[in-house]
């Protein structure tokens, strides 16, 4: 899939005047934080997109976050290249692969991150195989559970273990824990990563539970 140069020198002069946005100010840094992390991938299964949202692990309140958008690859277009611009106030950075791999690491343990989330982990753990080295916890086996995320209908169905059978999607979870049927998933990973750690508040279980959804 090909894009114009018009919209490819937007993504790249997004990022350009990235360091003109203002960005308001940051809520002071606990000793420990956790980070969420969500990725957008091309047309050949590479990532090009990357959101980071970082929380204090007591409460899940967000405190910070990063977006890198990454070149060559997003060039190539995926289902979601539409979106890869935010509309949240998130500077987006348009660099390598190698670059933002750099960064995110120097990010997480300047930040004491003690793990990293992510809802359906192994996907985004596949991808980014040098964050490896990171503990990683999949949300998804949280909330797609009926002992653990008391929105789930008690009519839906349900497997022996609890598990809802199907319809555990971010949008569908959060349409659950929102009671908001309108809501829909944007899928730019910034965004996306935003919601995955509301997924984790509107939850309410300590971050102790996710020990058992550890990768």
């Amino acid at each position: 899939m090909s894009y114009s140069l018009d919209f490819l020198n937007m993504i790249k002069n997004s990022s350009e005047n990235s360091s003109k946005v203002p960005t308001t100010k940051r809520a002071k840094k606990p000793d420990k934080t956790i980070a969420v992390i969500d990725t957008e991938t091309n047309w050949n299964d590479e990532v090009m997109s990357i959101g980071i949202a970082l929380a204090d692990p007591a409460g899940f309140e967000h405190i910070d976050s990063k977006y890198y958008v990454i070149d060559p690859e997003y060039r190539v277009g995926g289902m979601f290249s539409g979106v890869l611009r935010t509309s949240c106030s998130v500077p987006m950075e348009v660099v390598s692969r190698k670059e933002a791999i750099s960064g995110i690491s120097d990010y997480l343990k300047e930040n004491g991150v003690t793990g990293i989330y992510a809802y359906n982990a192994r996907f985004d753990r596949s991808h980014l195989m040098e964050l490896s080295g990171f503990e990683w916890y999949d949300i998804m086996r949280i909330a797609a559970y009926k002992q653990f995320n008391h929105s789930i209908p008690d009519d839906a169905a349900l497997c022996k273990s609890g598990r809802l059978k199907s319809g555990y999607s971010v949008e569908n979870i959060l349409k659950m824990l929102r009671k908001d049927a309108a809501y829909s998933e944007v899928h730019n990973a910034i965004e996306d990563a935003i919601d995955e750690l509301t997924i984790m508040k509107l939850l309410g279980q300590g971050l102790d539970v996710y020990t058992c959804a550890k990768l």
